[in-house]
């Protein structure tokens, strides 16, 4: 959308079917939202009846520490849209903006030259046929496991050491208030209980891997049942009797990794580049950010900068999102480490919009 919009001619391609649905925790924190707001696309998130986030509560054991989300330069609140309805807002966007949007087509093969830059690919269509195209410049948008990656051998850069594995599962019928985050901890344990579209519930369960191979592999609702009973009986209460909406979904977790983001010919935004445990509910966020700033080093030329923005903003969230996923905490020290990552997140912010500043001023 981004680079369309500043005329560039793109051509984007997704695996995956129009408005297809994939794995999430859905809250976007104030970076997603503010871009939303900017792009010109959060009216339509709200059109679409997602719930305007305007409380989070985190609860450390017995103890409930409860916040307001405040209203802010026009925008009512934070949002959990469903990948449903955000994915497809995105991909309309990118049309209108004039790119090409083909769903349901693989990527095959990419092709280089002799120098090793990136100059085209091959392609897999929906109705079984094949093709190529070639390319100035080839963006691997396509998560953790990329496909764009694997192809070109892509180095990671940081790795690190820890990763939580998570139970998911949505409930609708529920005896608990909308428009609300919540998060829930005890020792080696976790969960998020987030207010999305259709008056449902997005609750995962979170643990440390150990745990999620020994029980929650074979038995997911179970493990979550016991998780979330452990963590706030009443929740469980009221989640026993709600009606389920969908399959019950877990991930085993993997830790977070830096790759090499840009190459000859190539780049990678989003999970394909940066990823980090979910936990905190930054993902989204940090990918509409390195757009951003992908979408300016490709105006530019100068992907060094990219890099070393993106890594300079990201490595203090990663740290923190270390030792939380590590588990090595208790309730006493456990609210630090959130405080710490609070602060990551708006220092994050405030220098994005130094730099947004500084490129206007260039400009």
């Amino acid at each position: 959308m981004q680079l369309a919009r500043r005329g560039l001619r793109v051509l984007a391609i997704d695996r995956a079917a129009y408005g297809s649905d994939t794995l999430s925790s859905h809250a976007l924190m104030r970076g997603a939202v503010t871009r939303l707001h900017r792009w010109g696309l959060l009216d339509k998130v709200w059109e679409a009846g997602t719930p305007v986030i305007t409380r989070t509560s985190f609860r450390y054991g017995g103890e409930v520490v409860e916040l307001d989300i405040p209203a802010s330069e026009g925008i009512p609140g934070l949002a959990a849209p469903r990948r449903t309805v955000l994915d497809p807002i995105l991909v309309d966007a990118a049309i209108a903006a004039g790119a090409a949007v083909h769903h349901q087509t693989r990527l095959l093969s990419i092709e280089t030259d002799a120098g090793g830059r990136v100059r085209g690919l091959a392609l897999g269509f929906a109705d079984g046929s094949t093709g190529t195209i070639s390319t100035d410049l080839l963006i691997g948008a396509d998560g953790l496991r990329s496909a764009v990656a694997r192809h070109l051998a892509v180095p990671v850069t940081r790795q690190g050491v820890h990763a939580s594995g998570y139970v998911l599962q949505y409930f609708a019928d529920v005896d608990l208030p909308g428009g609300a985050y919540s998060w829930l901890y005890r020792p080696g344990l976790g969960a998020g209980v987030i207010s999305t579209n259709a008056d449902t519930f997005c609750v995962f369960a979170a643990m440390p891997q150990d745990r999620f191979i020994t029980e929650a592999r074979g038995d997911a609702a179970g493990t979550m049942a016991d998780v979330l009973r452990t963590l706030d009986p009443h929740l469980w209460r009221a989640l026993s009797t709600a009606t389920t909406v969908g399959p019950i979904r877990s991930w085993p977790g993997v830790p977070g990794q830096f790759r090499k983001p840009h190459g000859p010919g190539w780049a990678l935004v989003g999970d394909a580049g940066y990823f980090k445990d979910p936990f905190a509910a930054h993902g989204i966020s940090d990918a509409f950010r390195d757009a951003e700033l992908l979408t300016d080093a490709t105006i530019s030329g100068d992907f060094a900068r990219y890099e070393r923005v993106r890594d300079e903003l990201s490595m203090p969230l990663f740290g923190v999102l270390e030792q939380i996923a590590s588990y090595d905490w208790d309730l006493d020290s456990l609210p630090g480490l959130h405080l710490q990552l609070s602060q990551a997140m708006r220092d994050e912010e405030t220098a994005v919009r130094v730099l947004a500043g500084k490129a206007l001023a260039a400009a």
